[in-house]
């Protein structure tokens, strides 16, 4: 390696676009194929360094069985295009941790599918409720944080959840864990009806899962009012120092989602972005990964990628 670092890495398979749940379903090979076009309509494809997932199908086991139990990967079926693509989903993701901590990369987004925020073992969950997955299959963010503390000299993470429904498989892999400081902003109602505020960690993780439920219709002020008096004050009131950051870039909370009822727009991701990058330029050197989750507007959520990728670029 040349010891040149860069700024933004995107990783990206045309695998992904195989996935097809049902002809019609929301999560669909559409929301890839819009922002790569997005992406070279606006010239960003020459400023991002391309990555590729990894493909070694049993070193991205290892790291998933750290967070999914062996009857929740057998559900996947190993003989399925869902398992592979899911895997290599996964993979992606573990791509990223390698970019930030080899120096190829400053930050790092992930352009992946399926998602993963709502993916753990089935019917286990740390309040006993039997929860869907939603369009989810393997948590791309938790296998990918496990995987950066095994692998490399990273202790604490800071995982930012902005998609508008409530990371309950993420929370749920890290409800005990101290190591690990979860902050969701999401829509309480919505799936999967979980996120409350009093649920703060347990154990040793009491304090390290903050859970800020939006009202319907909430935009960019009120989205950047707990942002900016809730989760950076309490942030540093743990004393909580990340080795990294990482985030679940769900932007069904972005204005006119098909799935959604937020009206954050581009500039509030946009905020959202610099806010994530200062926290990372303080405390991990700018180590930053995002993971693409939510976003069921093809044409909305490709603008609203390349904002997020151009905010990574630029600050």
């Amino acid at each position: 390696m040349s010891g040149v670092t860069h700024k933004t890495g995107f990783v990206y398979d045309e695998k992904y676009r195989d996935h097809i749940l049902t002809p019609g379903h929301p999560e669909s090979p559409e929301r890839l194929a819009a922002i790569r076009d997005k992406m070279a309509r606006d010239g960003l494809d020459d400023k991002v360094v391309w990555l590729s997932p990894e493909r070694d199908m049993a070193g991205i086991r290892k790291y998933v069985s750290i967070v999914h139990s062996q009857d929740h990967y057998n559900s996947l079926n190993e003989d399925s295009k869902t398992h592979e693509i899911a895997m290599l989903s996964a993979g992606g993701a573990l791509a990223g941790i390698d970019a930030v901590f080899s120096g190829k990369c400053e930050n790092v987004f992930c352009a992946l599918r399926p998602p993963g925020h709502h993916a753990h073992n089935n019917g286990i969950h740390y309040d006993g409720r039997n929860q869907g997955e939603g369009f989810c299959f393997i948590n791309n963010i938790a296998v990918a944080a496990r995987y950066a503390q095994h692998a490399y000299p990273c202790s604490n993470i800071l995982i930012i959840d902005w998609d508008i429904h409530h990371g309950n498989g993420t929370e749920w892999a890290f409800y005990d864990d101290p190591s690990v400081f979860y902050f969701s902003t999401h829509v309480f109602w919505m799936y999967p009806g979980t996120g409350d505020p009093g649920k703060t960690g347990r154990g040793p993780g009491d304090g390290y899962t903050l859970n800020c439920p939006l009202e319907p219709y909430s935009g960019d002020r009120e989205v950047l009012d707990v942002w900016n008096n809730v989760f950076v004050p309490s942030l540093e009131k743990t004393g909580f120092r990340p080795d990294l950051v990482m985030i679940s870039a769900g932007f069904d909370s972005r204005e006119n989602d098909l799935l959604g009822n937020l009206r954050i727009t581009d500039s509030g991701f946009a905020e959202m972005t610099r806010i994530a990058l200062d926290i990372a330029g303080k405390y991990c050197k700018g180590r930053l990964v995002s993971v693409l989750e939510g976003g069921y507007n093809p044409a909305g959520l490709a603008d609203a990628v390349c904002t997020h990728v151009n905010t990574l670029l630029t600050t």
